[in-house]
This record gives structure tokens, sequence and C-alpha cells, in this order.
């Protein structure tokens, strides 16, 4: 019996670290992760049976017990280096420049190019396969023990597979995922906790508890990027090569990094690299260059505290610190008030920034922010700058709370805050020029009425005029009247009126999607428009009868009842009819005509044969819901080239994934 419970241990224990090693290195898992699990919960049951036979490198043996005290130090037997930084594609000419002087190099150089992660340099020692120590790089000779906390990142082998070292120590980079992070943030904000200011922060923090099971749900990775020391085996001369061993080993290591000759090389990766950032994920703020060739390594050495055969090419900041100079709010199509910072000028993220969102109030209390304080505002990729953190040291003394005005800032009416909502809106509807000059342009856009022509700055001048204050006034303009305006001469006119003209031939659902009711999207005023087919059908519904249509709660039905309950938004849909605004009459579709009744769709990544809006228009057709987002619900993900963040997820969650001729079978 003993015998069998031994065995059968050690046969979960291959399995379990055989799944990791798949998952986490090779990034091609062998079992759903529900069946990885249970696995794992019987080994877990057998040894609390049994133990006798628990071992420092069971998969069961992650989390350890809780330290009462500081982190131990730890001298690093081969000092951690940092790394010099290039900013400039002159700045890498020149570092490559001087490393063919020293080596006088006839031929280009052969570099390994790998992402910059933003996370925490750290060691991890292995004797005879098992790990026995992981320590910070701290000041590069001595750093903190923090073996415990290492232990308990799932990517990290307990237990080295393969033909490994007698004694190894690897270098990584510990970081945190960024949908980790956000899953950390909401976390943190639902128990009104202090939420972490980024991913390199989180991991950071993560890493030093004393409590290794406050890290263990932290869910950190890590890339091994190099070697530190390795005994009694037999090492390539290349440091990719090395790479690919110490993945052998059973170590991840970053599936980005790339061998390439010459700057140009380098500078095409760092190009590539850049343009994807966004889509990766994981945060990096760069990309670092190492000569390949160990011996070539060897012969360059060290100046100081960095080594001469290798840089960092740093990414545009995008994080910096500025000073609020005040706070102002806008009022949106919705009515919905937004604090705006206004901030001294600072280049971040590749552009200057002078404006950050500062979402709502209960964001501006959380961040106890005051205008006249000095912040820390981050710029990722094409998303609004916003403001992270205070700097309290340095808060000037006449610096000025931030307090909810009582006015719209527009119209002059009041602006009431919603019940159990931390929004507040101006009460004035399309009174306010604010929310008539949204809903307008709303109203206008492509995937409402499609009005080619009417652009916002139109919206703006016909508003300002008092051409137009209500959306049916759109309809009534002439030609005589849009070339009086500025810059809009008599052709130009003619071909609005007609884009006017064209657009009164629409679809139900398009024209319930641009009256601009709250929370009705796309998806929505289709579903409204199939389930009800006539306009009168969609006014006169109750709250308790659509709640018993697909997809809509208790808030959208509020919404669209509160909409349709408004008698001067029932006048301008009556105008709006009157003046020619029409759809073809709709009848409830079979079962047989909605095929995809009841499936969630995502389309990501370009399509060569159709755009993916008309893709999507013609899976709604079909009944399908097509999303924005992956989760466990999606039903198909249809992926074309260029697919990034949202395929990777749904092959995470092992949703179903598509190509494009997959999609067009499945239209025709």
């Amino acid at each position: 019996m003993s015998q069998s419970v031994e065995q059968r241990i050690s046969e979960l224990r291959d399995q379990i670290n055989d799944h990791n090693y798949a998952y986490y290195v090779l990034d091609d898992p062998s079992i759903p992760d529900a069946e990885f699990d249970r696995l794992l919960k019987e080994l877990q049951q057998i040894e609390q049976q049994h133990p006798d036979l628990i071992t420092a490198d069971s998969p069961t043996q992650r989390v350890g017990a809780k330290s009462d005290t500081a982190f131990n130090e730890v001298a690093h037997e081969i000092p951690m280096l940092s790394l010099d930084n290039v900013f400039s594609d002159e700045e890498l000419s020149a570092f490559e420049k001087r490393i063919s002087e020293r080596l006088v190099a006839a031929e280009k150089i052969n570099f390994v190019c790998e992402p910059k992660l933003d996370g925490l340099a750290v060691s991890i020692l292995y004797e005879n396969g098992q790990l026995v120590r992981a320590a910070t790089r701290g000041d590069g000779q001595v750093g903190e023990d923090i073996t415990q906390n290492i232990r308990t990142i799932k990517s990290v082998p307990l237990m080295l597979r393969g033909d490994f070292p007698d004694r190894v120590e690897v270098r990584g980079e510990v970081f945190m995922l960024k949908r980790s992070f956000d899953q950390l943030n909401q976390v943190a904000k639902d128990n009104n906790e202090k939420v972490f200011v980024n991913p390199r922060n989180a991991a950071a923090g993560s890493l030093r508890q004393l409590d290794p099971s406050i890290t263990a749900k932290r869910n950190l990775s890590i890339y091994i990027y190099s070697l530190g020391l390795a005994q009694g085996v037999q090492l390539a001369d290349s440091h990719f090569q090395r790479l690919q061993q110490i993945k052998q080993w059973g170590l991840p290591v970053c599936p980005e990094v790339r061998q390439l000759t010459g700057t140009d090389g380098c500078l095409e990766y760092y190009k590539d690299i850049g343009e994807r950032r966004q889509q990766l994920p994981y945060e990096i703020d760069g990309v670092v260059y190492k000569v390949d060739s160990i011996e070539k390594q060897q012969q360059l050495g060290f100046v100081a505290r960095a080594p001469r055969w290798a840089i960092a090419h740093k990414f545009p900041a995008q994080e910096e610190m500025t000073v609020l100079e005040k706070v102002e709010f806008q009022v949106g199509r919705t009515g919905a008030i937004t604090p705006v910072a206004r901030l001294t000028p600072v280049f971040v993220g590749g552009v200057t920034v002078s404006n950050a969102t500062l979402h709502n109030m209960d964001e501006i209390n959380r961040l106890g922010v005051y205008q006249g304080d000095t912040v820390i505002i981050r710029r990722a990729g094409d998303v609004i700058p916003q403001v992270v953190s205070v700097i309290k040291d340095r808060r000037p003394e006449d610096a000025q709370p931030i307090d909810m005005i009582r006015q719209c800032p527009v119209c002059g009416s009041p602006v009431e805050r919603e019940q159990d909502q931390a929004i507040y809106r101006c009460t004035g509807g399309l009174f306010c020029g604010a929310q008539r000059k949204e809903a307008i342009k709303h109203f206008a856009s492509r995937k409402a009425m499609n009005i080619d022509g009417l652009g916002d700055k139109l919206v703006e001048q016909f508003c300002d005029l008092n051409m137009v204050e209500s959306l049916s006034d759109l309809y009534r303009l002439t030609v005589e009247q849009v070339s009086s305006i500025e810059r809009m001469g008599e052709k130009s006119s003619e071909n609005l009126i007609n884009a006017l003209e064209k657009s009164k031939q629409t679809t139900l659902g398009k024209f319930v999607y641009a009256l601009g009711i709250r929370e009705v999207g796309e998806v929505t005023a289709l579903t409204l428009a199939n389930e009800l087919q006539t306009i009168d059908n969609i006014i006169a519904i109750k709250e308790d009868e659509l709640l018993e249509l697909p997809d809509i709660g208790p808030v959208v039905a509020h919404h669209i009842v509160s909409f349709f309950a408004n008698d001067t938004n029932l006048k301008v849909i009556n105008e709006l009819i009157e003046l020619g605004v029409n759809w073809p009459a709709i009848e409830k579709k079979s079962a047989s005509e909605q095929p995809l009744q009841g499936q969630t769709i995502v389309l990501t990544g370009s399509f060569e044969t159709m755009s993916r809006s008309v893709a999507k228009e013609k899976l709604m057709a079909m009944g399908a819901k097509v999303s924005g987002s992956v989760s466990a619900k999606t039903s198909i993900v249809f992926a074309g080239p260029g697919a990034g963040s949202k395929l990777k997820k749904a092959q995470e969650l092992g949703v179903t994934v598509k190509d494009e001729d997959e999609l067009l079978s499945l239209i025709k």
C-alpha cells in the first residue's frame, strides 16, 4: 500500500510539473485548467493523509509560513549589474561603433533583442536541480532573501528538469500581467483600499510581503533573461542558445526574444515591438540589446556597474511629474459631468500632455488631489492621460481642495448626483448646449444615421449660430443656410443636404441607437427593433416587459422607459418621422433565420474580405451578440491578422477560435 501511495505521489508530481512546463515555458497548455486543478487537489489530499511523504519540491509546497522578521541579506556570488541606456537611433549606432572598435570587428555584430520588462530583477539559485534560494538585485552586490515569495510564482519550477547543472543561478524579471494588475486594483477599490499606481509597483510590493500567502494571491509572473553561474554543465557560446538551454531546464523565457544583426536589425525590432506594445499582456519600457557571442562579451568586459556588451533602448516615458494647475468640468452627451485636470504641459508617452481625466469626484477623493498639487500622470498608447498619484510632500500652501460644481457650466441647470452612482449630471437635457452638441454628433455618426460630411466642427458651428437646436432641425437646413457658414461653399453645402436626405432611409435599430438613449448601444438598439418591430411598440413598452427581452437588465430598462416618457423626446421623434426619416418594416424572424441566437461572438484583428463593422452587422442580423471583449461566456472568437490580446485571452480561456474563411462560411 505504502509503495503504491509513493508511486502515485511521484506520478502526480511528474504530471503536474510537465503540465506547468507546457503552460509556462512552451506556452502550449496540454490539459484544461480544470483537469490541472483536479490533479493538484488529488496530490494535496494524498499528502495530507501521508505528511511524511511531503518534500520541499512538491508542487503543493509553494506557500510557506509567514515570517515575523524582515528579509535577510544575500550576497550575490556574481554581481547583478545594471544597464546603461540609449534614447535615440544615433546613440544606439554610437554604442555599436564603440564595441566594434574594441572588438576590431569587420563583420556586423549579432545581437539578442528582448523586451525590457517593467518589473523587478531577481536571482534564483538551484542546487542539484532544487530551488534553494532567491534574492532581489538590491545594490547589485547584496540583495534581500525572498525565497519563500518566489516559490509562490507558479511559473517558477521548484525542481529543474532535463540535463540541468549541479549548481546554477539564473536571473530574471518578476512582473505582473496587465489583467492581473487590473483585477488586483479592482478588488482594492471594492474594499475601499489603496490601489497600486502601476504593475511594476504592484509586483515589487507583492515580492516584499512577509506573508507568502499574500504574494501567492497576486498572480506574479517571471521571465528568465540570463545566467549568473552554472556548474557541472556544458554551456553554449551564444547567449541566445543559452536561453534555449534555460528553457529546457523548465524555466520560462520571454517568447519575444530574437537574434538579429547590427543596429538595423535592432532598430527594426525596436520599432516592431513598440507598435505592438499595447497588445502585449505585460508592461515594457524599452528593449534590451546584448551581444550574442559569449566570447565577445568576455572580451568587451564591464565599465563601472554596467556591461559594455549590453544596452537598454528606452521608450519615451509613460509617466511624468507635472503640476495640476486647475480643474474644469466638462459636460458629455448624456449630461455626465467629468472633472478634467489642466496641467503644466509635460512630454510623456511621446506627446506633450496638458490635460488629463480625473474620472469623477470619488476618484478625486481617493487620490486626495488638490489644485496646485504636483502629480504623476500616465499615458499608455492611445489611452487618455490620467492622474495616477499625488506627491503630497510638494503641496504648496495655497493648494485648494476640489469641490463639485452645483450648476452646469454650460447651461446653469442644477447638477445632481445619481443614486448609488459616482456620476454627477446636468439636469438640463437638450436645453443644455453641451448635451445638444454631443447628442447631434452622436446622431450623425457612422453607426447611427451616418450623415456623411457632418463633422464635429460643423455641428458646433450650427449650434453656436442657433441654426440647429434639436435633432429634427438638421432636416430643415437649406443649401442657402449652410453656405452662409464660413468655409462652406455652395458645392459643399449641396453635398451635405444630399447626405442628410440620403440618411433619412435607415433601419429601426440604427434610428433607436441614434436617439442616444443612455446605456443603449448598437446591440441593445437592434434587440429592441427585432423584438418589438415598431417605434410605437418601443415607446409603449413597460419596464417589466423590457426585462423579458434578451440582455436587457433593470438599469437599461429604466433608462429606455424614462427616455420615452419625456414629452420633448417624443416630440423630436415625431418631427423626425414627419420630415421623412423612415425604415423598412420588420417582421419577427423565425428561429431558422436567427441561427446565432444566444451566441456571443468577438471579432479581432483585421479581415481582408470585409470590414469588421460589416461582419458585425451580418452576425447581429443572424441573432448573435457581438461583444468587444473576451470572457468565459464568449462562444466564438474570429481572429484575423494582427490579432493580439483578445486572441491570447481566448486561447487561455479555451474559447473556440476561427479564422476569416470560417467567418465567411458562417455568414454565407
